[in-house]
């Protein structure tokens, strides 16, 4: 299984829904379903007022999670222990958050999942993408999901480029990663584990692990 690649499932909770699958990027397809397969409906918190539950039976929250007053949860959409789920917070339903992660202000997910200690604090849009463990996302990351063109997304995948059926597909980001703020990440890219991304960068395609990407771009400054 090439996910392995990406992420350390050892301790993975939901190992099951990457069973028998190619591609990480495949889990994706499947994520519907299995979180419709799941318990959902236990809520194991005190919800705050001005937390916004939508199909809250099609929600699950573990014990320690902390939800502030503005956060919108839609389901199916499972969320795990010790996260926090900050004010303004915006969850679109099909998401998967694993434990100890943070979905901060400003920030959107739909239809993606989060490995532990996942992080998307400050004003980052994560559709239909996968963030392993210990990833973080800077202020103002982006995993755009849909070509301008509107064809199906293509994933250069190591040497191989692999014709997906997908019309929506983000970033699948690997253990450990660090982007650094306002970066893009184009539809389909995927990033090795242990990579360090410098701000202000659009990446695509393919990044190996344990690489650092940095613009070629340098600030001058001259007199007036």
């Amino acid at each position: 299984m090439e996910s392995l690649s990406l992420f350390c499932l050892d301790t993975c909770e939901h190992k099951d829904l990457f069973s028998g699958l190619k591609y990480p990027w495949e889990a994706l397809e499947q994520l519907p379903i299995y979180l419709l397969e799941q318990r959902l409906g236990k809520i194991e918190i005190s919800i705050a007022s001005g937390v916004l539950l939508i199909d809250p039976d099609k929600i699950s929250i573990g014990p320690g999670t902390i939800i502030e007053p503005g956060a919108y949860i839609q389901g199916p959409c499972v969320i795990g222990r010790d996260c926090q789920i900050r004010q303004g917070a915006y969850i679109r339903g099909n998401v998967l958050i694993a434990n100890q992660c943070v979905i901060g202000h400003g920030s959107e997910v739909k239809h993606s999942i989060f490995f532990t200690k996942a992080t998307a604090p400050h004003l980052n849009y994560v559709g239909d993408s996968i963030l392993g463990n210990r990833v973080n996302l800077g202020a103002g990351v982006k995993c755009a999901n849909y070509r301008l063109d509107h064809q199906c997304i293509s994933v250069h995948w190591g040497q191989k480029k692999i014709k997906t059926r997908l019309k929506k597909l983000g970033a699948c980001v690997g253990d450990n990663s660090q982007i650094g703020c306002n970066t893009v990440i184009n539809p389909g890219t995927c990033i090795g584990k242990d990579v360090i991304c410098y701000p202000n960068i659009t990446l695509q395609r393919y990044i190996p692990p344990k690489s650092l990407v940095k613009s070629s771009s340098h600030m001058m400054v001259e007199s007036l």
